[in-house]
């Protein structure tokens, strides 16, 4: 069965939904088995009031840009068909949903996660991987060496596709190389046949090489919850009877 996963990402009037604070701009890109597919939901809102002014310098989206865009109620049914029955993959999820779900409850709806039950928090998740550090999206990307160059005010479409390059490179693991790496049958087939013929020479791995394979090892292990093959299979040998 195929995973589809919305990452999604919103720009606000201000810092609390409980103070009136409205979303104007929302943004959802689509992945599925970890592959972007190029479809995404991008709209523009008008919140009916203005920004604060730290908000407006961090989106820089102005009253008058905003004036002739739709309100939210008008775009709520394409959202909700778009990001329904998929994984959220939101960074600072909780600031996100609070907004949604005030959103919703003004029309009425139930709150996001009625339509969508499992969200994943990559600020949650790069505070694991990465304590003590700053994780922000900016510092994430030039962790992982992604290029941020265009990102010189936050905007939701360009914030949920870095945060979508961001998110693959933080939980890469057995599954992405499953996908990415495991070859068609017959390909493998061919391949062990040749292999069968010729000399192979083994290079075995320096100190320096073993303890950086075991670190990336501690990496992906970390980044899966312990759910890695390797842990499963340890586990399994460990709890047979010795002969």
């Amino acid at each position: 069965m195929s995973t589809r996963q919305i990452i999604l990402d919103t720009e606000t009037t201000g810092l609390d939904a409980a103070l009136g604070h409205r979303i104007l701009e929302v943004a959802a890109v689509e992945m599925v088995d970890r592959r972007l597919t190029g479809n995404h939901l991008h709209r523009y809102i008008n919140p009916g009031r203005a920004s604060d002014d730290g908000a407006l310098q961090v989106h820089g989206l102005t009253e008058d840009f905003l004036r002739d865009k739709p309100k939210f109620r008008e775009i709520a049914s394409e959202l909700l068909d778009f990001i329904k029955d998929a994984e959220l993959v939101i960074h600072n999820a909780s600031f996100d949903l609070s907004f949604l779900n005030n959103e919703f409850g003004l029309l009425k709806l139930k709150p996001v996660k009625a339509y969508c039950p499992s969200v994943v928090d990559t600020l949650a998740l790069a505070r694991e991987l990465h304590p003590g550090k700053r994780n922000n999206l900016d510092a994430l990307c030039d962790r992982y060496q992604i290029d941020n160059s265009k990102r010189t005010v936050h905007g939701a479409l360009l914030d949920a596709n870095l945060l979508a390059e961001v998110y693959l490179a933080m939980t890469r693991g057995q599954d992405s190389l499953i996908i990415d790496m495991a070859p068609a049958p017959k390909a493998a087939a061919a391949t062990r046949k040749a292999a069968g013929k010729l000399e192979l020479v083994v290079l075995a791995a320096s100190a320096e090489e073993l303890a950086e394979h075991e670190k990336q090892l501690a990496e992906l292990d970390k980044a899966s919850n312990g759910a890695t093959l390797w842990r499963q299979l340890g586990e399994s040998a460990a709890a047979m009877p010795k002969s």
